[in-house]
């Protein structure tokens, strides 16, 4: 059996990590790891250094590539890219995938089952999320810090498998594994989570604590959830009537200081999960006719934001 992690970053660091430390001593099944640049040229010479709330450990995967071509077909993926790199990390591994193939996808955003199997469709795809604040600190090196590190995963429809068996596989390297029947509801009740605070501090550049403890950024943040949960509602999303609630509850396991993955791009200049986290908003919104001028607002000032970094980049 092979286990591929794609995307060796803050989440696929974190679970990897975990994964290779159980079976890559003497247990079945080959772990492999899918990464690029300085990230796998350390990984390859060194191992995966993780450090957690709690321990602090190095693990090496079977088989660290960016070519997975020749490794075979993957018995499970694990989707932990990007969501602007999702389609180019799928056409890599057309030649890893067929019907025995489960993928579970554990990206920001409600829409990426459907874009992988838009292009892998002989494959078992799963939905999927995880609470966690973790990030590459440095080449081969992954802090975690915040979350309760739970990964959900489950078929958006009646799709052959055995998936508590990958829930079972996942426990044993010590990962907070659930396999939910729910898992539409599940990402979405993530999303009204992580996509109000991406846009929120991404927007006015501040950490959890900084945006919670400020009157206006947290009144903003609130105005955020009550649009996209109407967008949600518009989709007959299954949702607890406290939701927002319950979200605002889930930021307090965080640290004061902690940042969004978008908010933390931003900062580096780099390329961002805006189309994901707030554009997505947008467009749904149009699409059922929701009113949403918040999103708005805080998308054009971001995608103008954004669009200074790639001038910035640009060659003169």
């Amino acid at each position: 059996m092979k286990i591929a992690i794609i995307g060796i970053g803050g989440v696929g660091g974190y679970y990897g990590g975990k994964l290779a430390r159980f079976y890559a001593a003497g247990n079945d099944p080959e772990i492999v790891f899918v990464a690029r640049g300085e990230n796998l040229r350390a990984i390859q010479a060194h191992g995966l250094r993780l450090t957690t709330e709690n321990e602090s450990f190095t693990s090496r995967p079977h088989v660290a590539t960016d070519d997975p071509s020749e490794l075979g077909v993957f018995d499970l993926v694990l989707f932990c890219v990007k969501s602007y790199d999702l389609e180019s990390s799928a056409h890599s591994l057309k030649g890893n995938v067929d019907e025995r193939t489960t993928i579970i996808t554990l990206l920001n955003g409600v829409d990426n089952a459907e874009r992988l199997k838009a292009i892998l469709p002989e494959a078992r795809i799963c939905n999927g999320c995880v609470y966690i604040g973790a990030r590459l600190a440095a080449p081969g090196v992954v802090h975690q810090a915040g979350g309760s590190c739970k990964l959900f995963f489950g078929p958006e429809s009646a799709t052959a498998g055995d998936f508590e068996a990958i829930e079972a596989l996942l426990r044993k390297a010590d990962i907070k594994a659930e396999y939910r029947r729910d898992i539409d509801a599940v990402v979405w009740e993530k999303y009204l989570f992580v996509s109000p605070f991406a846009s929120a501090t991404a927007y006015f550049d501040k950490t959890f604590g900084e945006l919670m403890d400020d009157d206006e950024s947290k009144a903003v943040l609130i105005r955020l959830y009550e649009e996209l949960e109407c967008v949600a509602r518009a989709k007959n999303v299954r949702l607890p009537p406290d939701i927002r609630e319950l979200s605002l509850g889930k930021a307090a396991s965080f640290p004061h200081g902690a940042k969004s993955s978008m908010h933390m791009d931003f900062e580096k200049g780099g390329r961002t999960e805006l189309e994901t986290m707030t554009g997505a908003v947008v467009g749904m919104a149009r699409q059922y006719g929701i009113p949403a001028p918040l999103h708005e607002q805080v998308y054009r000032a971001l995608s103008a934001r954004a669009e200074r970094f790639v001038q910035k980049s640009e060659p003169a």
